[in-house]
Formats: structure tokens, sequence, C-alpha cells
């Protein structure tokens, strides 16, 4: 836990994800065969790693260990806070013990579709968000990344717009070059 607590220290928000309960509400990751669910776990792990990216919470992922036997175990990956529970602890266990510890200090979101949790997180003081809540939010981040990327290449070629046709040939030779460097020294 003292590698959990440092981490959180550091963000005012916190975001803790039932990783199952996300993993078997999202179409995008129901598709993944339910005898192997580590694709599906390495897909989520991956669209939350982009979305911490950009997110100034705290975002913790938290993994049911509930019949394995093993210590918890925290993991850290791009930012994102990846945590397997213990044996004999469930995740909604693990969130509801954390949302008491640090919810004096932190503003906390959980985002589970777990009815149950639900109620129990908002009698702890944090608030819900639901797997498909989530799943907007992280779809409208997406178009947002999106729509930055488009005006930063219209401005670009603004840019370019003033150059004489010359000047613009060589630019792409030059980026054609660099490109073609790269993948040589990557081989």
């Amino acid at each position: 836990m003292i590698l959990l607590d440092r981490e959180l220290k550091k963000y005012k928000d916190l975001l803790f994800v039932d990783g199952y309960n996300i993993i078997n509400s999202w179409e995008t990751l129901k598709k993944y065969p339910k005898d192997n669910l580590e694709e599906a776990r390495r897909e989520l792990i991956n669209i939350l790693m982009e979305y911490k990216a950009y997110s100034k919470e705290g975002i913790i992922l938290v993994f049911d260990s509930y019949n394995v036997r093993s210590d918890r175990q925290v993991e850290i990956q791009n930012k994102l806070i990846i945590v397997y529970t213990k044996e004999l602890e469930t995740a909604d266990h693990f969130i509801e013990r954390a949302t008491e510890k640090y919810g004096r200090n932190k503003k906390i979101r959980v985002a589970t579709s777990d009815r149950l949790e639900q109620d129990i997180i908002l009698a702890k003081g944090a608030s819900r968000i639901s797997a498909k809540e989530l799943e907007y939010e992280i779809n409208n981040f997406y178009k947002d990344i999106s729509r930055i990327q488009a005006y930063k290449k219209r401005q670009n070629r603004l840019h370019l717009a003033g150059l004489s046709q010359d000047s613009v040939e060589l630019l792409e030779q030059l980026k054609k070059d660099f490109y073609k460097t790269k993948k040589d020294s990557d081989k």
C-alpha cells in the first residue's frame, strides 16, 4: 500500500475503475472471449492509459484477484495505477475501503455499474459514474483529440501556404528522408 499511498498523494481528484465491471459492460470489450480475459484487460488498460495522458485526476484501475492466491499487487503504467486485489478481496471491497480512506481529502469518482456498489460509495461521500457514462466520457475525449489534431493540421497547412512551392517540396523531401532514416534505424 505504500506505493499506492505515495502515488495517490499526487492527485486532488481520483477515479477508481472497477475493471471487470467495465469489461462486462462495454461492447468494445465484450468481443473478447470469456475464457481469455487477458486480452480485454490489456485493451482496457491501453484505453485508460491514453485517457490518463490527458486527465488531471488519478486513475486507479482495480481488478479482482479474489480466487488467486496472492498479495495485493500495484503496478503503474504510464501514470495509470493498476491494482490487483489480494486473495479473498473483491474490487468492490478494495474500492469501498479506499473511498473511505482517501475520501476525506480528495474528490473521488467510482466507475461501476454495480448498483449495490454505487449505493455504498455514495454513502461514503464519493460520486458514481456508470460504465456507460465512462465509455461516453472517453469517447468524447477521443473526439476532442481528433478535433485538436485536425485544427493543428489546418494551421500547419496555413503556415505552409505562405512558402514558395520549391520550399514546400524541399520540406516534403526532408520529411520523407527523415522517416526513411528512422525506419532503417529501427530495423
